[in-house]
This record gives C-alpha cells, structure tokens and sequence, in this order.
C-alpha cells in the first residue's frame, strides 16, 4: 500500500535528506543545509514536509516552503534508489500540488538541476512546469494552482 502523508517525523526526513545530499553534483543544492536540518519545523514553517510509505517503509519525501502569501517554493524532492522507477515522483509531485493549493497558494516555484537530475526535469516538463530561465545550469520553474 501507498501512503502519502505531512509529516513531523524529523529522524525521518531527515535521513531521508542527508541522503538526498549526497547525490554527486547536487551539492549546489544544499546551501545552509546545517541551518535548514537543525530547525525543520520553523524552516518549513507555513508549508509542509511529505513523506512517501509503501508498506510502512519510507520511500521519499518532497517539500514545502513558504515564499510568500501566495507563493510557494518546492525543494527535496527525493525518492530512494530502491523504490525509483514506480511512478512515486509523479505522486510526490501531484500530493505537493494539492496540498499546496489546501494551504492557500497560487504557485509553486522551484529550482533544479537537468545535468545532474535529467529524469525528474523532463517529469516536471510533463506535467507542464514552465521554464523560466536558466543560470550556470540551474533551471527555474513555477506552476501556477
């Protein structure tokens, strides 16, 4: 069975993003990532941590950020080698979307990295992020709720 739920279990989130970290070339993606774990719950405070269970077992996790009032930024989307390739993305992508929306936002923004992370940007390009620019290989991209 698969469960996609908010959360407050911080061992597990973050275990689940130390182990994001370590994905070779997303370094750049963890800037004050020691401020961000030390304090979860105020980092995300206005926004939202998933987690991903199939069969009680953690599978990945995605995020929510506030912005703004009505802007959101999505960050650690990660789901475990050993569950890839079951469409679990594409969930985590679309239970952040509605829970964004359940918490009053208009849009999701978010930054990622084609060179290092090619399979889940041409996911968001499926399901109809827009591009905004690019900068020193980091790609900008927003959906509106």
């Amino acid at each position: 069975m698969t469960e996609i739920k908010c959360s407050e279990d911080y061992s597990t989130i973050k275990d689940l993003f130390v182990e994001y970290s370590g994905i070779k070339g997303a370094e750049g993606c963890f800037v004050s990532f020691d401020k961000e774990l030390a304090d979860l719950k105020n980092f995300y405070s206005g926004g939202a941590i998933l987690l991903g269970y199939e069969d009680d077992a953690p599978f990945g996790c995605i995020a929510i950020k506030k912005v703004d009032d009505n802007i959101c930024e999505a960050k650690r989307l990660y789901i475990k080698p050993e569950f890839r390739g079951k469409g679990y993305a594409r969930i985590m992508l679309n239970s952040m979307i509605a829970q964004a929306r359940e918490l009053g936002y208009k849009e999701v923004c978010f930054t990622t990295r084609p060179d290092v992370m090619g399979v889940a940007y041409k996911l968001y390009k499926r399901m109809r992020f827009e591009e905004l620019g690019c900068d020193n290989g980091v790609v900008s991209m927003r959906i509106n709720l």
